[in-house]
């Protein structure tokens, strides 16, 4: 039996909204101990935010964090899985798009993500 993504992803999310500030983001990612948080609306994903984008996107070129929003600097669309793919599927993606971790979506809402620390524990 194939391992699916729902059996190694990390279930619920952490995310904040399109206007939410970088600061408001970066705060959040310091209280959960994280280095991302999606960016959603509605529980639908609209990107992905990381502490290197606020630092390479924003900080580095001098934008004010306090009125910057997450959305402004994030990874716009990110690839996503589904809760029933196939690791090796999700494996595929990561390579083929340099990424480090996909949210995963069931019937359009965000149930999860999973992240190259979740697959590698599962080895």
């Amino acid at each position: 039996m194939a391992v699916v993504v729902r059996d190694v992803m990390t279930p619920g999310v952490i995310a904040v909204g399109p206007d939410a500030s970088l600061v408001e983001a970066a705060q959040l990612m310091r209280a959960q101990d994280i280095g991302h948080v999606l960016v959603a609306t509605a529980g639908r994903v609209v990107g992905v935010l990381t502490d290197r984008d606020i630092t390479l996107r924003a900080v580095a070129d001098g934008a004010d964090p306090l009125t910057v929003s997450a959305q402004a600097v994030c990874t716009p669309n990110p690839v996503m899985v589904a809760p029933d793919d196939a690791v090796s599927s999700a494996v595929s993606l990561m390579l083929e798009n340099a990424v480090r971790r996909l949210p995963v979506v069931e019937n359009g809402q965000l149930v999860g993500m999973v992240t190259l620390r979740d697959l590698a524990a599962s080895a």
